[in-house]
């Protein structure tokens, strides 16, 4: 099983850094949750201890509801709703693991409203964006450039997160049907409809240059020029190089083409339990935030056509 200790910071050390240490191997041994949510809770949870530490903290039988409101009032000084959520979500689950291991005599994390998640609407940017994009990797200057462009393709036509696509496998994949089978959080499967152009360039790709990467019979669908897996990090790294390259906005990443693909799927007038499903949304609410393409569109029409200014 993969470790949760790579690229972490250190944990706080005392009481406090103990229980955290074993509240990681909890989530690794019992609970069976993806290698990327416990890393996650892993360095929210290292940083929440470090600003208690310097805010005259000890260990877990010590936390109030106070102390949690006050870190996270901090942490939201330069982190978005969603990501003080996550933090919230970790404290709350530490907080139960450590009253079932009696190391706290209550949760007191209950008492602690959540943000308001998505504050602000997603970054999305347009087809033709998209496609500059796609269009970027040249043969000429990049070794890897069909495997890029097959990349962008299915990211903007899946939707799919970048931990997805890396996890994707060439058996995943149905040209002939039009689907690809995916794996998400949770280990839940769920099949995504693929455009004609992704699976052409996902073909040619597999075609021309997987049969070069694959040295060691790997089973993952996209490889690096070694033959080796990708990490969610490396579909980041790709995507923003081709961003900058095509001209986007700063600050472009694989979640800017699943939001892209899952707004144009709702301007589309496709319905919110259809782009849940393909998203793979566990609660629908997270899926309403799309909605705002609709509002936007009665907005332009209203004023067109509304007589008064």
């Amino acid at each position: 099983m993969a470790s949760d200790k790579s690229n972490q910071p250190s944990s706080p050390s005392g009481e406090f850094g103990q229980a955290v240490a074993a509240f990681l191997d909890y989530l690794q041994a019992e609970r069976g949750l993806a290698v990327n949510t416990r890393q996650a809770y892993g360095r929210d949870l290292r940083a929440f201890g470090s600003y208690l530490a310097d805010n005259g903290g000890s260990g877990p039988a010590q936390l109030t509801a106070a102390r949690i409101d006050a870190y996270l009032a901090h942490a939201g000084a330069d982190k978005s709703p969603s990501s003080v959520g996550r933090c919230l979500a970790a404290i709350r689950m530490f907080c139960r693991f450590c009253v079932l291991e009696r190391l706290m005599p209550m949760d007191v994390s209950q008492a602690i409203e959540p943000p308001r998640k998505w504050a602000r609407l997603p970054q999305t940017i347009g087809h033709q964006a998209v496609q500059s994009a796609i269009d970027s990797p040249d043969p000429g200057q990049d070794r890897l450039a069909l495997r890029d462009r097959a990349m962008l393709a299915m990211l903007y036509a899946t939707g799919v997160r970048a931990s997805e696509l890396a996890g994707m496998k060439l058996g995943d994949l149905n040209a002939e049907l039009g689907v690809v089978r995916v794996l998400g959080k949770g280990s839940k499967e769920r099949i995504v409809p693929a455009a004609p152009l992704a699976l052409e360039l996902v073909g040619l790709y597999v075609r021309q240059l997987r049969v070069e990467l694959d040295v060691a019979g790997r089973p993952e669908l996209f490889l690096s020029r070694r033959g080796r897996a990708l990490a969610r990090e490396d579909v980041f790294r790709m995507v923003r190089k081709y961003a900058r390259r095509a001209g986007l906005p700063e600050g472009v990443s694989p979640h800017t083409l699943r939001h892209s693909f899952a707004t144009q799927l709702v301007a589309g007038g496709a319905d919110l339990r259809s782009v849940q499903e393909m998203l793979g949304h566990a609660d629908i609410a997270t899926t309403q935030i799309y909605t705002h393409v609709d509002a936007d569109r009665l907005k332009n029409i209203h004023r067109q056509f509304h007589p008064r200014p």
